[in-house]
């Protein structure tokens, strides 16, 4: 897969009765020690709602309740893969669990609920960003759609630009937490690249949803590849070593329909397992707004990829979509229908995701 290799990663945010967000601190990593709960998604994982449980349960030795999908991050760094990293609410820790919580011993040293203004200064900087969107837009606007921790899409309308707060690492929190395993750092099995190698990897697909004057979808439909030829939303797969989802969907939409259109608001976030022998996909769906005749006039096909285009009702859409595909037109619909304030639709194979237990 090459450039259309991304990494996922799931962490959690558990807020406490007073506002406060739980963070822990990485026994040995010295640079960067204080983190949010959770990891990287591993290919045993359904989903990275499931990733985030799991990973709760080995660090924290606890289950928590997820609510909503706060925000999804696509985070590039030059060093490594991009990240889709999903960050989710949970329920506060209940006494109970409090009292069984048992930190990851080769990992974590100590835990501790901080208001905003201090969490914000302890985390890495990227990490910040997140945080802080997701602490300063109401829950309401959930899942954010951030790149690289900024807000993109519906979500600059909850967050102004507000200056990042100064990164102090762990000496932000002195005196609030006790003092460290003073681990040493184990030597790395791999180097960077290696390791990066060696980790599991999705795809992400941007889709744009276009309709016409009179609410008719437009669909493309594939030509014939492993014996099949669907019908799709224009759109494909994001070359993720150069260019955000959103770049990839304008790009896709101008290489299969001959239009250079500016995406509009994110309506879905579906993690795609429909197929055993490939990997898990991401889908972004973005609205791309209305179609009318003179633009519906203008389309101009990819003839290698693309053997015809046609509008359909939402009803025939359904009939002649895949069960998924359906299921997430359908919800990519209904978030269109809402104000522009909202967010986007979290799926699992086009449909509400269920709880990870």
């Amino acid at each position: 897969m090459g450039g259309r290799e991304i990494m996922a990663a799931a962490g959690v945010l558990f807020p406490d009765r007073d506002g406060r967000v739980l963070v822990v601190r990485n026994s040995y990593r010295a640079k960067h020690p204080i983190a949010v709960p959770g990891g990287g998604w591993e290919r045993a994982d359904p989903s990275p709602r499931h990733t985030a449980v799991r990973e709760i349960r080995e660090e924290l030795g606890v289950t928590p309740v997820l609510r909503e999908l706060a925000c999804l991050d696509w985070s590039v760094d030059h060093d490594r893969p991009p990240i889709a990293a999903f960050l989710y609410w949970a329920e506060p820790l209940t006494d109970e669990q409090r009292a069984a919580v048992r930190l990851e011993a080769a990992e974590l040293d100590a835990m501790v609920h901080l208001p905003a203004d201090l969490l914000l200064s302890a985390v890495p900087p990227l990490l910040s960003r997140r945080m802080g969107a997701c602490l300063r837009a109401p829950r309401s606007a959930a899942p954010l759609e951030l790149a690289d921790g900024l807000p993109v899409g519906h979500s600059v309308l909850h967050l102004p630009p507000r200056p990042a707060p100064a990164y102090l690492g762990a000496a932000a929190l002195a005196g609030l937490l006790p003092p460290g395993a003073g681990l040493q750092a184990p030597p790395p099995p791999l180097g960077k690249q290696a390791y990066y190698a060696s980790r599991p990897k999705v795809r992400a697909k941007a889709r744009m949803l276009f309709t016409d004057p009179d609410g008719r979808v437009l669909l493309v439909r594939l030509k014939p590849w492993r014996g099949e030829a669907p019908w799709v939303l224009p759109g494909g797969s994001v070359e993720a070593d150069r260019e955000l989802p959103r770049a990839g969907a304008r790009r896709e939409a101008l290489e299969e329909l001959g239009w250079d259109r500016e995406p509009g608001r994110l309506l879905g976030i579906d993690w795609v397992t429909v197929h055993p022998w490939d990997p898990p996909h991401l889908s972004l769906v973005y609205d791309g707004g209305t179609a009318g005749p003179e633009l519906l006039a203008a389309v101009r096909l990819q003839e290698e990829e693309i053997a015809e285009w046609r509008l359909f009702t939402p009803r025939e859409a359904t009939r002649v979509l895949t069960p998924p595909a359906a299921g997430r037109l359908a919800a990519c619909l209904a978030v269109r229908a809402l104000p522009p304030t909202a967010g986007p639709a979290e799926l699992v194979n086009g449909a509400p995701p269920v709880a990870a237990r």
